[in-house]
């Protein structure tokens, strides 16, 4: 195994060391308003589409701030993360309602008002890890008023969980796909690595008692028990319903086949192992047995292995029904990376060496296909053939959060598992 795990970390190291970093270096600041452009073509030049958008600016400030803590960039990246932090604060927050804008123009003008709780995670997520990496006391306030807010003016106090999209004043917005009367596994999932990075910043308990409430309330609401994946959607009282796509979004969803949603039976291979991946983090984080989720994690690394792998051509396939073959077969972006970094945690957790083979699945299929190595970034989308759909390298909802994030814990992860294999 030492040879192969050698083999991977080094073309981990080499993309990450000079393809990615040098790209992020050198593209993404707005040297004319501050912040962060996000649109790049499939060459890797600006498309003169400039909004941005909370969820790509407090990604960015996560990537700039995590790769400075990984002594990535010469010191180059907690700048470009302090400029972020400095355009987000002055444009996004909302003095009179508190919490942060989901859309604003370029020079910071706000242009969607709506407050989705997705995107105040990622802004708790982002300006913890700024915190960290620059000691700057404002960040730390700033996530802790995000949180303070969130908890005040989105918690669902009769069902549980946190209410999703709201409007400018935190009032619930319209039913359907308007969002007012949904919860899902992904903001969830995503609150339970807000908070966890809250409580790593802090060292403050109720951090971690509201981390904890989220991982509970994740198993008992929203991880199907008996094959142990992941429900997209569900009404407020958390009776699973089908998947639609919401007018304000944050990815690039594709169409429904069915006006009434997604089936019902139905779950993403690359949320249930990024959720047990961050699970993992938030057990070390939180000081929690891991001994009580191994078990839980397996069941999500295993489906994906069972139905989501693409064992012949490589890649992770986006979704299926909980025991079957894989219903959509496009493989994501987002969904490869996260991928990855699933399979070494469960090939270090479990054992066995199934998932090194699904990681080595995926890293191949991503070295070979997903990567544009003349300019560095990833591709968005391909078929079940390996045929690329999509060519752009950034737009409103892709940046580096995935890609960066994912290269930076593989090489963690392989270098463990060599150190693991030399010592024995």
């Amino acid at each position: 195994m030492q040879d192969r795990y050698k083999k991977a970390i080094q073309q981990v190291q080499d993309h990450l060391l000079n393809e990615l970093i040098p790209y992020w270096l050198t593209h993404g600041v707005d040297a004319e308003y501050g912040g962060y452009l996000t649109y790049y073509d499939a060459n890797g030049r600006p498309t003169g589409e400039t909004d941005k958008t909370l969820v790509c600016q407090t990604r960015m400030l996560y990537t700039s701030s995590a790769s400075h803590r990984a002594n990535l960039g010469d010191g180059r990246f907690l700048d470009i993360a302090r400029q972020g932090f400095d355009f987000l604060c002055t444009h996004f927050w909302d003095d009179e309602h508190t919490g942060w804008h989901w859309v604003c123009a370029q020079d910071g003008t706000p242009i969607n008002r709506s407050k989705l709780t997705y995107g105040q995670s990622f802004a708790i997520y982002g300006l913890s890890e700024y915190g960290m990496a620059s000691g700057d006391p404002r960040a730390i306030e700033m996530a802790q008023e995000t949180h303070r807010s969130l908890t005040a003016l989105a918690a669902d106090n009769e069902h549980g969980g946190f209410l999703e999209f709201m409007e400018e004043d935190w009032k619930p917005k319209r039913p359907g796909v308007y969002g007012g009367d949904r919860k899902s596994f992904d903001v969830h999932m995503h609150l339970m690595e807000a908070f966890t990075n809250l409580y790593e910043a802090t060292g403050e308990a109720r951090y971690k008692e509201d981390a904890c409430y989220v991982i509970d309330l994740l198993f008992d609401k929203i991880i199907e028990p008996v094959h142990g994946t992941g429900l997209a959607q569900f009404a407020m009282d958390w009776t699973p319903v089908r998947a639609i796509i919401f007018k304000d979004v944050w990815g690039s969803d594709r169409d429904v086949e069915e006006d009434e949603g997604r089936p019902l039976d139905n779950t993403s291979f690359g949320h249930n192992v990024e959720f047990a991946w961050l699970l993992k983090h938030s057990v070390d984080i939180l000081g929690l047995d891991l001994a009580d989720y191994a078990p839980k994690m397996q069941k999500l690394y295993d489906h994906c292995c069972d139905y989501g792998i693409d064992w012949e051509r490589g890649g992770v396939y986006c979704e299926g029904p909980a025991a079957g073959p894989a219903r959509e077969r496009n493989k994501e972006f987002w969904q490869q990376a996260e991928t990855m970094v699933g399979m070494l945690d469960a090939h270090l957790i479990l054992g066995g060496e199934r998932y090194f083979d699904a990681y080595e699945k995926v890293h191949d299929f991503v070295m070979d296909h997903v990567i544009n190595h003349k300019v560095g970034e990833w591709y968005p989308l391909f078929d079940e053939n390996n045929r690329r759909l999509w060519d752009y390298l950034g737009h409103a909802w892709k940046i580096n959060y995935h890609t960066v994030r994912a290269m930076i814990q593989c090489e963690r992860r392989l270098s463990q598992l060599i150190a693991k294999g030399e010592n024995g």
